[in-house]
C-alpha cells in the first residue's frame, strides 16, 4: 500500500531541497525522520514536516490498524522547480541588477512494509 503527499510553492531553491531528498531516498520511515530532525539545513524542515502528512495518509488508507509507520519505507522523493519569483537589486552607478528567488515543488510516497 502506497500514499503520496505533495508540497508546492516552498520557498527554497530545489537545488538545496535536493541534497536533503537524496539523503533519506529509500529509507525506513523512522530513520529518516531522525535524520531530517538533526539535519541543519532549511529544507529539512520542510521534506520532515511532508513525510508526517505521507504517513499521515498512509494510516488513513490502512483499514486494519495495524500499520507501523516506523517500518514504512520511503519509496520515491522528487523536488522540481516551481515559478521563480524575480527581483531587483540596486547596484553601483545607477544599475541594477535580477535577485531569483525559486521555489520547489516536492513530492513524497511512502510504503507501507508487507
Amino acid at each position: 500500500m502506497k500514499a503520496t503527499a505533495t508540497s508546492r510553492f516552498v520557498r527554497i531553491a530545489p537545488r538545496k531541497a535536493r541534497l536533503v531528498a537524496d539523503m533519506i531516498r529509500g529509507q525506513k520511515a523512522g530513520v529518516a525522520q531522525g535524520m531530517l530532525t538533526l539535519s541543519p539545513r532549511k529544507a529539512a524542515a520542510e521534506v520532515e514536516k511532508l513525510m508526517r502528512s505521507a504517513l499521515s495518509n498512509l494510516m488513513t488508507k490502512d483499514e486494519s490498524g495495524s500499520l507501523d509507520v516506523n517500518e514504512a519505507r520511503v519509496v520515491e522523493i522528487r523536488v522540481d522547480e516551481g515559478p521563480t519569483l524575480k527581483r531587483w537589486r540596486p547596484r553601483a552607478q545607477g544599475r541594477a541588477t535580477r535577485i531569483n528567488k525559486r521555489t520547489s515543488h516536492m513530492t513524497i510516497t511512502v510504503e507501507a512494509a508487507e
